[in-house]
């Protein structure tokens, strides 16, 4: 089924500017699978299903097709590493990075477990490793040590959920100094102790030239969407704004949010679950100002990651998310 709708959102902070309008096509697809997920691989999208094939998805006048394909399984395999890591891997100088030592220290159970990651671990080009190991009042609790470039040195950090026993959770920034990987910078912690974030990606988002790491704040009860700048030691909270969630509470799948420019101007925006994960929405912070591009509803509880992927090559990432009807949804944007 294809549906085309043109959906105009004017949001109170456009008072003094015109209605952005974005036209939205929708394509879904039924699986005859009853479980499976969605992985991007080396720019490339696949379905796996549970205990079985996987297939790429693709994309040509307008139409859905599979074709077989065996992407990497993002599992690291070392020794020490967390059961459910994923393994991320960058060009730079951290060639691979996942999460170790793990441990029940923390109860907190978010990802659907008591175990969490005690260290950090990177790989680096010279085929040494770096690591980082945290003291017993803290955990990592997360999935994946994500390679960034919170700068734009060209040299990498390492963004990862660093949740300390008593006040909750905060997002943290690794990098290699002197062959060690050390902490250089942390944004202050929820406040209490079974609170926890989410981070979505790491983009310029609101064009000023400065790179922003976004995250949702509490996304189990009432999330607040929050760019953070890496200023010396800190990350600094520079925009916000309340009413989204992107993690089920349990759920392994830590990516139900995408960032790809939906609207054309050049900069990153958000395609984002609201907070009661009935729709999905893109938004932008374009100029320093929030505003709502476009909302469609969510057919069936969303049940994959939600990615931005561009799937027919014309230049244009498409938004792909699983649903629980069996059905895959591709959102293609025309500004």
């Amino acid at each position: 089924m294809r549906l085309r709708s043109l959906l105009t959102f004017l949001g109170a902070a456009l008072s003094a500017a015109p209605a952005l309008a974005v036209e939205i096509e929708t394509m879904r697809h039924t699986l005859r699978a009853a479980a499976y997920d969605l992985v991007e691989r080396d720019d490339a999208v696949f379905v796996e299903i549970a205990s079985g094939p996987a297939y790429r998805v693709l994309l040509a006048n307008g139409r859905l097709s599979f074709e077989p394909g065996t992407p990497d399984s993002g599992q690291s395999g070392a020794a020490d590493a967390l059961p459910d890591t994923e393994i991320t891997r960058g060009p730079g100088m951290i060639r691979s990075a996942w999460l170790a030592a793990p441990t029940e220290r923390y109860d907190h159970g978010v990802l659907g477990d008591a175990i969490e990651a005690g260290a950090v671990v990177a790989k680096l080009t010279d085929g040494t490793t770096a690591r980082y190991d945290l003291g017993d009042d803290a955990v990592f609790e997360d999935r994946v040590a994500r390679i960034v470039d919170m700068d734009g040195d060209g040299s990498d950090e390492i963004l990862v959920v660093k949740s300390s026993l008593s006040v909750g959770a905060a997002l943290a920034l690794l990098a290699v100094r002197g062959g060690e990987l050390v902490p250089v910078a942390e944004a202050p912690a929820i406040g209490m102790a079974n609170r926890w974030l989410n981070p979505v990606g790491v983009a310029d988002f609101d064009g000023d030239g400065q790179l922003e790491a976004a995250a949702v704040i509490t996304p189990h009860i009432g999330g607040t969407l929050k760019l953070y700048e890496w200023r010396a030691d800190k990350l600094i909270e520079d925009h916000a704004q309340f009413g989204f969630s992107n993690h089920a509470m349990g759920s392994r799948e830590l990516g139900l949010a995408a960032v790809t420019d939906v609207n054309g101007d050049n900069v990153v925006d958000i395609v984002i679950p609201d907070a009661g994960r009935q729709n999905l929405s893109a938004v932008t912070f374009a100029r320093g100002n929030f505003r709502e591009l476009v909302q469609w509803p969510l057919v069936g509880r969303l049940t994959t990651a939600v990615l931005a992927a561009d799937l027919d090559g014309d230049g244009d990432d498409e938004i792909i998310y699983g649903d629980a009807d069996r059905s895959l949804n591709v959102i293609a944007f025309r500004p």
